[in-house]
Protein backbone atom coordinates (compact mmCIF):
# COMPACT_ATOMS: atom_id res chain seq x y z
CA UNK A 1 0.00 0.00 0.00
CA UNK A 2 1.35 3.49 -0.88
CA UNK A 3 2.32 5.52 2.26
CA UNK A 4 1.57 9.29 1.85
CA UNK A 5 4.48 11.69 2.61
CA UNK A 6 4.60 15.46 2.88
CA UNK A 7 1.61 16.01 0.30
CA UNK A 8 2.28 19.25 -1.30
CA UNK A 9 5.59 19.74 0.12
CA UNK A 10 9.08 19.87 -2.52
CA UNK A 11 11.05 16.31 -2.42
CA UNK A 12 14.24 18.17 -1.73
CA UNK A 13 17.74 16.67 -0.99
CA UNK A 14 19.82 18.94 0.95
CA UNK A 15 23.86 19.01 0.62
CA UNK A 16 25.63 16.96 2.57
CA UNK A 17 23.14 14.32 2.15
CA UNK A 18 25.99 11.59 0.54
CA UNK A 19 28.47 11.92 3.59
CA UNK A 20 30.99 8.99 4.00
CA UNK A 21 30.71 5.60 3.21
CA UNK A 22 27.50 6.45 1.43
CA UNK A 23 29.55 8.43 -1.36
CA UNK A 24 31.25 5.44 -3.02
CA UNK A 25 27.58 4.14 -3.06
CA UNK A 26 26.35 6.40 -6.43
CA UNK A 27 27.98 3.86 -8.40
CA UNK A 28 27.15 1.10 -10.39
CA UNK A 29 28.83 -2.17 -8.79
CA UNK A 30 32.58 -2.05 -9.24
CA UNK A 31 34.69 -4.79 -8.69
CA UNK A 32 36.78 -3.04 -6.14
CA UNK A 33 33.63 -1.73 -4.27
CA UNK A 34 33.03 -5.88 -3.04
CA UNK A 35 36.66 -5.58 -1.68
CA UNK A 36 37.53 -1.92 -0.33
CA UNK A 37 34.04 -1.72 1.15
CA UNK A 38 32.11 -4.97 0.80
CA UNK A 39 30.26 -4.17 4.50
CA UNK A 40 28.32 -0.81 3.09
CA UNK A 41 27.98 -2.67 -0.83
CA UNK A 42 26.15 -5.56 0.36
CA UNK A 43 24.11 -3.72 3.05
CA UNK A 44 23.48 -1.39 -0.11
CA UNK A 45 22.48 -4.67 -2.54
CA UNK A 46 20.72 -6.47 0.04
CA UNK A 47 17.60 -3.89 -0.24
CA UNK A 48 17.58 -4.42 -3.42
CA UNK A 49 17.09 -8.31 -2.85
CA UNK A 50 20.93 -9.25 -3.69
CA UNK A 51 21.99 -11.75 -0.63
CA UNK A 52 25.52 -12.61 0.29
CA UNK A 53 25.99 -15.46 -1.27
CA UNK A 54 25.25 -13.93 -4.61
CA UNK A 55 28.42 -11.45 -3.52
CA UNK A 56 30.87 -13.87 -2.51
CA UNK A 57 30.16 -15.60 -5.90
CA UNK A 58 31.23 -11.87 -7.54
CA UNK A 59 34.19 -11.65 -5.76
CA UNK A 60 35.69 -15.43 -6.40
CA UNK A 61 35.12 -14.20 -10.26
CA UNK A 62 36.58 -11.94 -10.03
CA UNK A 63 39.45 -13.72 -8.49
CA UNK A 64 39.17 -16.49 -10.62
CA UNK A 65 39.78 -13.38 -13.40
CA UNK A 66 42.58 -11.72 -12.05
CA UNK A 67 44.36 -14.90 -11.85
CA UNK A 68 43.64 -15.89 -14.92
CA UNK A 69 45.12 -12.86 -16.57
CA UNK A 70 48.04 -13.07 -14.16
CA UNK A 71 48.39 -16.67 -15.81
CA UNK A 72 48.30 -16.08 -18.91
CA UNK A 73 50.91 -12.53 -18.61
CA UNK A 74 53.81 -14.97 -16.95
CA UNK A 75 53.42 -17.78 -19.43
CA UNK A 76 53.76 -15.21 -22.31
CA UNK A 77 56.40 -13.76 -20.83
CA UNK A 78 58.25 -17.33 -20.69
CA UNK A 79 57.27 -17.68 -24.23
CA UNK A 80 58.74 -14.28 -25.18
CA UNK A 81 62.11 -15.41 -23.03
CA UNK A 82 62.08 -18.49 -24.59
CA UNK A 83 61.27 -17.33 -28.68
CA UNK A 84 64.34 -14.94 -27.80
CA UNK A 85 66.46 -17.38 -26.46
CA UNK A 86 66.33 -19.60 -29.70
CA UNK A 87 68.76 -17.61 -31.29
CA UNK A 88 71.29 -17.42 -28.39
CA UNK A 89 71.62 -21.43 -28.01
CA UNK A 90 74.34 -23.26 -30.06
CA UNK A 91 73.19 -25.11 -33.00
CA UNK A 92 72.84 -28.44 -31.68
CA UNK A 93 69.99 -27.61 -29.05
CA UNK A 94 67.84 -25.07 -31.05
CA UNK A 95 66.00 -28.14 -31.91
CA UNK A 96 65.03 -28.43 -28.15
CA UNK A 97 64.21 -25.13 -28.08
CA UNK A 98 62.14 -24.86 -30.45
CA UNK A 99 59.94 -28.05 -29.28
CA UNK A 100 60.21 -26.03 -25.99
CA UNK A 101 58.25 -22.53 -27.39
CA UNK A 102 55.73 -24.72 -29.27
CA UNK A 103 54.48 -26.37 -25.52
CA UNK A 104 54.70 -22.58 -24.39
CA UNK A 105 52.89 -21.43 -27.65
CA UNK A 106 50.47 -23.87 -26.82
CA UNK A 107 50.14 -23.37 -23.09
CA UNK A 108 49.20 -19.54 -24.03
CA UNK A 109 46.52 -20.62 -25.99
CA UNK A 110 45.21 -22.44 -23.62
CA UNK A 111 45.59 -20.28 -20.98
CA UNK A 112 44.20 -17.30 -23.27
CA UNK A 113 40.92 -19.47 -23.58
CA UNK A 114 40.93 -19.93 -19.62
CA UNK A 115 41.50 -16.04 -19.47
CA UNK A 116 38.12 -15.17 -21.59
CA UNK A 117 35.93 -17.41 -20.25
CA UNK A 118 36.77 -16.06 -16.59
CA UNK A 119 36.16 -12.53 -18.10
CA UNK A 120 32.84 -13.73 -19.82
CA UNK A 121 31.83 -15.19 -16.32
CA UNK A 122 32.84 -12.34 -14.29
CA UNK A 123 31.46 -9.75 -16.98
CA UNK A 124 28.19 -11.71 -17.12
CA UNK A 125 27.84 -12.27 -13.32
CA UNK A 126 28.58 -8.41 -12.75
CA UNK A 127 26.34 -6.90 -15.84
CA UNK A 128 23.45 -8.93 -13.84
CA UNK A 129 24.08 -6.90 -10.72
CA UNK A 130 21.84 -3.26 -9.90
CA UNK A 131 22.79 -0.27 -9.58
CA UNK A 132 23.57 0.32 -5.60
CA UNK A 133 20.09 2.44 -4.32
CA UNK A 134 19.81 6.27 -3.15
CA UNK A 135 19.89 5.91 1.06
CA UNK A 136 16.45 8.19 0.56
CA UNK A 137 14.94 5.90 -1.56
CA UNK A 138 11.98 3.73 0.20
CA UNK A 139 12.71 0.44 1.27
CA UNK A 140 9.64 -2.18 -0.35
CA UNK A 141 8.68 -3.54 -3.39
CA UNK A 142 5.74 -3.05 -5.83
CA UNK A 143 3.18 -0.87 -3.96
CA UNK A 144 5.05 -0.14 -1.29
CA UNK A 145 5.94 3.75 -2.47
CA UNK A 146 5.53 7.05 -0.74
CA UNK A 147 3.48 10.09 -2.02
CA UNK A 148 5.41 12.86 -1.87
CA UNK A 149 3.23 15.52 -4.00
CA UNK A 150 -0.03 16.20 -5.67
CA UNK A 151 -0.25 18.75 -8.39
CA UNK A 152 -3.59 20.15 -10.18
CA UNK A 153 -7.26 19.23 -8.41
CA UNK A 154 -9.10 16.11 -8.93
CA UNK A 155 -11.67 17.01 -11.56
CA UNK A 156 -15.43 16.99 -10.23
CA UNK A 157 -17.41 15.22 -13.21
CA UNK A 158 -21.06 15.37 -14.05
CA UNK A 159 -22.62 11.98 -13.96
CA UNK A 160 -20.77 8.66 -14.23
CA UNK A 161 -17.40 9.06 -16.62
CA UNK A 162 -16.90 7.75 -19.52
CA UNK A 163 -13.51 5.95 -20.12
CA UNK A 164 -10.97 6.83 -23.01
CA UNK A 165 -12.31 4.19 -24.99
CA UNK A 166 -15.77 5.32 -25.14
CA UNK A 167 -14.90 8.49 -25.91
CA UNK A 168 -12.73 8.05 -28.44
CA UNK A 169 -14.12 5.41 -30.21
CA UNK A 170 -17.64 7.39 -29.48
CA UNK A 171 -15.73 10.31 -31.93
CA UNK A 172 -14.11 8.16 -34.31
CA UNK A 173 -10.86 9.18 -33.09
CA UNK A 174 -9.74 5.25 -31.93
CA UNK A 175 -9.47 2.17 -33.89
CA UNK A 176 -8.74 -0.97 -31.83
CA UNK A 177 -10.46 -3.20 -33.54
CA UNK A 178 -8.78 -2.57 -36.83
CA UNK A 179 -5.21 -2.06 -34.90
CA UNK A 180 -5.60 -6.02 -33.46
CA UNK A 181 -7.13 -7.30 -37.01
CA UNK A 182 -3.75 -5.42 -38.76
CA UNK A 183 -0.79 -6.12 -35.99
CA UNK A 184 -2.33 -7.84 -32.95
CA UNK A 185 -3.42 -7.55 -29.34
CA UNK A 186 -2.27 -4.23 -27.83
CA UNK A 187 -1.93 -2.24 -31.27
CA UNK A 188 -4.41 0.39 -32.12
CA UNK A 189 -5.16 3.37 -35.05
CA UNK A 190 -5.51 7.16 -33.74
CA UNK A 191 -7.62 8.79 -36.09
CA UNK A 192 -8.66 12.03 -37.38
CA UNK A 193 -9.00 14.57 -33.76
CA UNK A 194 -6.82 11.22 -31.74
CA UNK A 195 -4.04 11.88 -34.68
CA UNK A 196 -3.83 15.60 -34.06
CA UNK A 197 -4.23 15.16 -30.33
CA UNK A 198 -1.26 13.47 -30.53
CA UNK A 199 1.05 15.43 -32.59
CA UNK A 200 -0.12 18.79 -30.70
CA UNK A 201 0.90 16.55 -27.38
CA UNK A 202 4.42 15.74 -28.66
CA UNK A 203 5.00 19.45 -29.72
CA UNK A 204 4.00 20.95 -26.49
CA UNK A 205 6.00 18.46 -24.84
CA UNK A 206 9.09 19.55 -26.86
CA UNK A 207 8.19 23.27 -26.24
CA UNK A 208 8.51 22.53 -22.65
CA UNK A 209 11.08 20.76 -22.56
CA UNK A 210 13.12 23.27 -24.91
CA UNK A 211 12.13 26.11 -22.35
CA UNK A 212 13.75 23.46 -19.58
CA UNK A 213 17.01 23.71 -21.69
CA UNK A 214 16.67 20.47 -23.84
CA UNK A 215 17.81 20.09 -26.84
CA UNK A 216 15.07 18.20 -29.19
CA UNK A 217 16.88 15.05 -31.03
CA UNK A 218 14.88 12.41 -33.33
CA UNK A 219 17.00 9.36 -32.26
CA UNK A 220 17.19 5.98 -34.66
CA UNK A 221 14.92 3.25 -32.73
CA UNK A 222 16.91 0.35 -34.09
CA UNK A 223 19.78 0.09 -31.85
CA UNK A 224 23.16 -2.23 -31.10
CA UNK A 225 23.28 -4.21 -28.76
CA UNK A 226 26.51 -2.40 -26.98
CA UNK A 227 23.31 0.92 -26.62
CA UNK A 228 21.04 -1.93 -24.94
CA UNK A 229 23.70 -3.53 -22.68
CA UNK A 230 24.86 -0.10 -21.82
CA UNK A 231 21.52 1.71 -20.95
CA UNK A 232 21.47 -1.61 -18.29
CA UNK A 233 18.12 -3.15 -20.71
CA UNK A 234 20.83 -6.65 -21.10
CA UNK A 235 20.81 -8.90 -20.40
CA UNK A 236 18.48 -8.63 -17.37
CA UNK A 237 15.19 -7.05 -19.26
CA UNK A 238 15.13 -8.91 -22.67
CA UNK A 239 12.37 -10.70 -22.52
CA UNK A 240 10.62 -6.78 -22.94
CA UNK A 241 12.45 -6.10 -25.90
CA UNK A 242 11.50 -6.60 -29.47
CA UNK A 243 14.77 -7.63 -31.73
CA UNK A 244 15.29 -7.73 -35.32
CA UNK A 245 15.18 -11.37 -37.36
CA UNK A 246 18.06 -10.75 -39.60
CA UNK A 247 19.89 -8.08 -38.24
CA UNK A 248 21.72 -7.52 -34.59
CA UNK A 249 19.47 -4.85 -33.72
CA UNK A 250 16.85 -3.98 -31.18
CA UNK A 251 14.25 -1.64 -31.78
CA UNK A 252 14.09 0.66 -28.60
CA UNK A 253 11.54 0.72 -25.89
CA UNK A 254 12.69 4.05 -24.51
CA UNK A 255 15.04 6.54 -26.60
CA UNK A 256 16.77 7.16 -23.57
CA UNK A 257 18.65 4.32 -25.29
CA UNK A 258 20.20 6.37 -27.92
CA UNK A 259 20.27 9.51 -26.54
CA UNK A 260 22.65 7.48 -24.14
CA UNK A 261 24.40 5.95 -26.70
CA UNK A 262 25.39 9.37 -28.34
CA UNK A 263 28.44 9.45 -26.40
CA UNK A 264 29.57 6.47 -25.85
CA UNK A 265 33.36 6.03 -25.80
CA UNK A 266 33.90 9.70 -25.50
CA UNK A 267 35.74 11.99 -22.80
CA UNK A 268 33.69 14.95 -22.39
CA UNK A 269 34.89 18.52 -21.74
CA UNK A 270 33.39 19.46 -18.23
CA UNK A 271 32.42 22.81 -20.01
CA UNK A 272 29.98 21.25 -22.37
CA UNK A 273 27.97 19.77 -19.39
CA UNK A 274 24.96 19.56 -18.75
CA UNK A 275 24.33 18.09 -21.96
CA UNK A 276 20.39 18.18 -21.95
CA UNK A 277 18.22 16.38 -24.02
CA UNK A 278 14.44 15.63 -25.45
CA UNK A 279 14.05 12.74 -27.82
CA UNK A 280 11.08 12.05 -29.95
CA UNK A 281 10.60 9.05 -31.01
CA UNK A 282 8.31 5.75 -31.22
CA UNK A 283 8.85 3.46 -28.62
CA UNK A 284 8.12 -0.34 -28.63
CA UNK A 285 7.78 -2.93 -25.72
CA UNK A 286 6.55 -6.58 -25.24
CA UNK A 287 4.61 -6.06 -22.18
CA UNK A 288 6.07 -9.83 -21.19
CA UNK A 289 4.44 -10.95 -18.16
CA UNK A 290 1.64 -8.15 -18.39
CA UNK A 291 -1.13 -10.98 -19.80
CA UNK A 292 -4.63 -10.04 -19.20
CA UNK A 293 -3.33 -6.41 -17.54
CA UNK A 294 -4.79 -3.50 -19.13
CA UNK A 295 -6.23 -5.43 -21.70
CA UNK A 296 -8.96 -2.50 -22.47
CA UNK A 297 -7.58 0.38 -24.89
CA UNK A 298 -4.46 1.86 -24.98
CA UNK A 299 -3.02 1.67 -21.37
CA UNK A 300 -0.74 -0.73 -22.10
CA UNK A 301 0.43 -1.08 -25.85
CA UNK A 302 3.47 -2.63 -28.11
CA UNK A 303 3.77 0.88 -29.62
CA UNK A 304 3.68 4.30 -28.47
CA UNK A 305 5.31 8.06 -28.89
CA UNK A 306 7.08 9.53 -26.37
CA UNK A 307 8.65 12.44 -25.65
CA UNK A 308 11.99 11.67 -23.54
CA UNK A 309 14.09 14.03 -20.94
CA UNK A 310 17.70 13.02 -20.80
CA UNK A 311 20.96 14.70 -19.23
CA UNK A 312 24.36 14.03 -18.77
CA UNK A 313 25.74 16.06 -15.90
CA UNK A 314 29.06 15.80 -13.26
CA UNK A 315 28.56 13.71 -10.32
CA UNK A 316 28.29 16.50 -8.15
CA UNK A 317 25.18 17.96 -10.11
CA UNK A 318 22.74 14.40 -10.26
CA UNK A 319 20.65 15.03 -7.12
CA UNK A 320 19.77 18.56 -8.61
CA UNK A 321 19.64 17.98 -12.02
CA UNK A 322 16.69 14.70 -11.15
CA UNK A 323 14.68 17.45 -9.51
CA UNK A 324 15.30 19.40 -12.40
CA UNK A 325 14.05 16.91 -14.41
CA UNK A 326 10.80 16.15 -12.09
CA UNK A 327 9.99 19.77 -11.90
CA UNK A 328 10.17 19.52 -15.79
CA UNK A 329 7.73 16.81 -16.00
CA UNK A 330 5.35 18.43 -13.56
CA UNK A 331 5.30 21.74 -15.46
CA UNK A 332 3.82 19.67 -18.63
CA UNK A 333 1.07 18.18 -17.13
CA UNK A 334 0.44 21.56 -14.97
CA UNK A 335 -0.06 22.97 -18.36
CA UNK A 336 -2.63 20.42 -19.35
CA UNK A 337 -4.42 20.90 -16.61
CA UNK A 338 -4.14 17.42 -14.97
CA UNK A 339 -4.62 16.15 -11.37
CA UNK A 340 -1.24 13.82 -10.38
CA UNK A 341 0.79 12.64 -7.89
CA UNK A 342 4.35 11.91 -7.29
CA UNK A 343 5.43 8.68 -6.06
CA UNK A 344 8.86 7.80 -4.84
CA UNK A 345 9.17 4.30 -5.90
CA UNK A 346 10.87 1.79 -3.37
CA UNK A 347 14.06 -0.10 -4.13
CA UNK A 348 12.63 -3.34 -4.98
CA UNK A 349 10.75 -1.51 -7.74
CA UNK A 350 13.26 -0.35 -9.52
CA UNK A 351 14.78 -1.03 -12.82
CA UNK A 352 18.40 -2.28 -12.72
CA UNK A 353 19.88 0.68 -13.98
CA UNK A 354 17.84 3.33 -11.06
CA UNK A 355 19.33 4.36 -7.88
CA UNK A 356 15.75 6.31 -7.28
CA UNK A 357 12.98 6.79 -9.41
CA UNK A 358 10.03 9.00 -9.00
CA UNK A 359 6.89 8.07 -10.83
CA UNK A 360 4.14 10.33 -11.90
CA UNK A 361 0.93 8.74 -11.04
CA UNK A 362 -2.37 10.76 -12.99
CA UNK A 363 -6.07 10.43 -11.89
CA UNK A 364 -8.21 8.27 -14.37
CA UNK A 365 -11.55 9.37 -13.49
CA UNK A 366 -13.35 5.91 -14.97
CA UNK A 367 -11.18 3.96 -12.76
CA UNK A 368 -10.76 5.87 -10.15
CA UNK A 369 -7.09 5.48 -9.79
CA UNK A 370 -3.94 6.67 -10.35
CA UNK A 371 -2.21 5.50 -13.10
CA UNK A 372 1.85 5.87 -13.82
CA UNK A 373 1.77 8.18 -17.06
CA UNK A 374 5.75 9.41 -16.57
CA UNK A 375 9.02 8.48 -14.38
CA UNK A 376 12.21 9.84 -13.75
CA UNK A 377 15.14 8.16 -12.43
CA UNK A 378 18.60 8.91 -11.41
CA UNK A 379 20.84 6.34 -12.36
CA UNK A 380 23.85 7.49 -11.40
CA UNK A 381 27.03 6.52 -13.34
CA UNK A 382 25.74 3.04 -13.79
CA UNK A 383 24.88 3.78 -17.42
CA UNK A 384 28.03 5.74 -18.07
CA UNK A 385 30.12 3.09 -16.53
CA UNK A 386 28.96 0.92 -19.10
CA UNK A 387 28.85 3.25 -22.18
CA UNK A 388 32.25 4.46 -20.83
CA UNK A 389 31.35 7.93 -21.05
CA UNK A 390 33.56 10.55 -19.33
CA UNK A 391 34.66 13.72 -18.17
CA UNK A 392 37.58 15.04 -18.71
CA UNK A 393 39.37 16.27 -14.70
CA UNK A 394 42.52 18.74 -14.71
CA UNK A 395 45.41 16.86 -12.85
CA UNK A 396 44.20 13.69 -12.54
CA UNK A 397 42.34 10.32 -13.40
CA UNK A 398 39.10 11.36 -16.19
CA UNK A 399 35.88 10.21 -14.12
CA UNK A 400 32.10 9.00 -15.02
CA UNK A 401 29.19 11.67 -15.68
CA UNK A 402 26.34 10.82 -14.37
CA UNK A 403 22.76 10.22 -16.11
CA UNK A 404 19.49 10.75 -15.23
CA UNK A 405 16.12 10.22 -17.70
CA UNK A 406 12.63 10.95 -17.51
CA UNK A 407 9.38 10.98 -19.78
CA UNK A 408 8.44 14.38 -20.79
CA UNK A 409 5.14 12.62 -22.43
CA UNK A 410 3.87 9.39 -22.89
CA UNK A 411 1.40 10.43 -25.72
CA UNK A 412 -1.04 7.54 -25.42
CA UNK A 413 -1.16 7.51 -21.22
CA UNK A 414 -1.34 11.28 -21.16
CA UNK A 415 -4.22 11.22 -23.92
CA UNK A 416 -6.43 8.60 -21.43
CA UNK A 417 -5.86 11.26 -18.72
CA UNK A 418 -6.28 14.56 -20.33
CA UNK A 419 -9.62 13.00 -22.33
CA UNK A 420 -10.87 11.72 -19.00
CA UNK A 421 -10.19 14.44 -16.82
CA UNK A 422 -11.50 17.10 -19.48
CA UNK A 423 -14.43 15.71 -20.61
CA UNK A 424 -17.83 16.91 -20.64
CA UNK A 425 -21.15 15.16 -19.47
CA UNK A 426 -21.81 14.85 -23.79
CA UNK A 427 -18.77 13.00 -24.36
CA UNK A 428 -17.24 16.08 -25.66
CA UNK A 429 -13.41 17.33 -24.27
CA UNK A 430 -12.32 21.01 -23.17
CA UNK A 431 -8.93 21.25 -24.50
CA UNK A 432 -6.16 22.92 -22.07
CA UNK A 433 -5.31 26.52 -22.97
CA UNK A 434 -2.10 25.69 -23.21
CA UNK A 435 -2.55 23.11 -25.90
CA UNK A 436 -5.05 25.12 -27.75
CA UNK A 437 -2.04 26.71 -30.10
CA UNK A 438 -1.10 23.31 -31.10
CA UNK A 439 -4.50 21.77 -31.70
CA UNK A 440 -6.07 24.87 -33.45
CA UNK A 441 -9.32 24.37 -31.20
CA UNK A 442 -10.91 24.22 -27.72
CA UNK A 443 -13.01 21.24 -27.82
CA UNK A 444 -12.77 17.75 -29.48
CA UNK A 445 -14.95 15.35 -30.40
CA UNK A 446 -17.83 17.94 -29.86
CA UNK A 447 -21.36 16.66 -31.15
Amino acid sequence: MLRVRGLGSSVRRGAGVWTGPAVSLRRMIDPRLLTDEPETTAAALARRGVDADALVRLRDLDTARRGAIAALDAARAEQKAASKAIGQRPPEEREAAIAEAAVLKERVATLEAARDAAEAAHRDAFARIPNLPHPDAPDGDEGDGVVVRTVGERPALDGEPHDHVALLEGADALDLARGAKVSGSRFAYLKGEGALLELALVRYAVDVAQAHGHVPVVPPVLVREPAMYGTGFLPTDEQQLFATRDDELYLVGTSEVPLAGMHMDEVLDPSELPLRYAGISPCFRREAGAHGKDTRGIFRVHQFEKVELFSLVAPDDGDAEHERILATQLAILEGLGLHARVVDIPVGDLGASAARKFDVEAWIPSQGAYREVTSCSDTTDYQARRLRIRMRVDGGDNTLVHTLNGTALAVQRTIIALVEQHQRADGSVAVPDALVPHLGREVLFAR
